[in-house]
């Protein structure tokens, strides 16, 4: 093999590296087997790829199920070029004056996947609060920022999402199908804003609204959170949903939303 096939065929490996990784983060968790029918590579190929990319620290593999998914060390990084691109720059006036208007805590997170990352948030002041850590991914079903997102993604993308979503019921009242999803994910887009009842995290309420990009894609959500004890459903309802869609299309028109 000559120097011009060896390097052909290293470009060639990055290559399908990388579209093992943009499989991973479109859904979530994956075997070989499943990589391998996605992507149309065999599995002894995807098995060595998986390997090396696994040993770099940018995919782990779970020890229960023994699918492999994304790292933390590819959030890190995203993590950095959001800053450098100016998502949270952008956001964080906006995210501190609604904070500092309603006591409560707000949260700013982006579409990853078949989840959500929280990426940003600033955290109520209150002894008693309820909340979730920058960095975390949560399932898109199961988070009142996930709903406002997965609303407004394009069908094929809604469908290839709920078709990899397991539906684990994290309280009683996580949705439980792909039919009542559907149904929640309709009034939203009809609202144009998502509450999330202690769906994920009990004694947990949220208002949470679509962030949109110069594209018109949702690609990122801003939530109003509070615990339950402090909320009064006659008294605090409009005000937070008013806010919460005002700043979230103010945010919307900074990144060029048409």
């Amino acid at each position: 093999m000559n120097a011009v096939t060896k390097r052909e065929n290293s470009v060639k490996s990055i290559l399908k590296a990388f579209q093992i990784i943009e499989e991973l983060d479109r859904f979530g968790e994956l075997s070989i087997g499943q990589l391998s029918h996605a992507l149309s590579m065999d599995k002894t190929t995807v098995h060595r790829l998986i390997s090396t990319i696994k040993e770099a620290g940018y995919i782990v593999q779970n020890p229960y199920t023994r699918k492999y998914s994304n790292s933390i060390k590819l959030f890190t990084i995203g993590s950095s070029i959001i800053e450098r691109t100016g998502l949270k720059e952008i956001a964080r006036p906006y995210i501190e004056a609604v904070a500092k208007e309603t006591k409560e805590t707000i949260n700013l997170s982006m579409h990853s996947g078949n989840n959500i990352v929280y990426v940003d948030k600033i955290e109520s002041n209150s002894a008693i609060k309820v909340g979730i850590k920058t960095g975390t991914a949560i399932p898109m079903y199961c988070t009142g920022m996930g709903k406002a997102i997965l609303a407004f993604l394009p069908e094929d993308i809604q469908n290839e999402i709920m078709n990899n979503t397991s539906f684990q019921k994290r309280t009683e009242k996580t949705v439980a199908s792909r039919e009542a999803l559907i149904d929640q994910l309709e009034l939203v887009r009809k609202n144009g804003y998502a509450k999330d009842e202690e769906e994920y995290v009990y004694g947990l309420i949220s208002f949470a609204a679509p962030i949109f990009d110069y594209r018109n894609n949702p690609v990122a959500a801003l939530s109003i959170s509070m615990p339950k004890l402090r909320y009064n459903e006659a008294e605090n309802r409009e005000y937070y949903v008013s806010l919460v869609k005002d700043t979230a299309e103010l945010l919307s028109k900074e990144l060029g939303k048409r």
